[in-house]
């Protein structure tokens, strides 16, 4: 089984969490899997990646599935891009990682 802590890295202000999304899918779905090469976790969103919407929508899927406020989360790299790099405000890296492995 892959290390999916590899995804993760702490700082002063929480954990960053590694992310690699699919917008426009036919389900919402996170975690969805491991990429081991580029060391993210898989998203899945059906909003479209138009006008913020897929955005919003990963920032609004991954707090409820860490059971965390949505302005707990932020996306601090990759706006533009499938692979991004998201702030887990407050939590460490070890709280961040074993509610990852809680909804495996």
């Amino acid at each position: 089984m892959p290390d999916i802590a590899d995804a993760l890295v702490e700082n002063r202000q929480g954990t960053i969490l590694a992310i690699e999304v699919t917008a426009n899918a036919k389900t919402n779905l996170f975690p969805d899997g491991y990429n081991a090469w580029r060391k993210t976790i898989g998203c899945r969103v059906s909003a479209e990646a138009v006008d913020g919407k897929a955005n919003r929508a990963i920032v609004n899927l991954v707090s409820k599935k860490l059971g965390i406020p949505v302005s707990a989360v932020s996306i601090q790299s990759g706006a533009i891009s499938s692979q991004k790099k998201l702030l887990i405000a407050g939590l460490s890296r070890q709280a961040v990682l074993e509610r990852l492995q809680a909804l495996s």
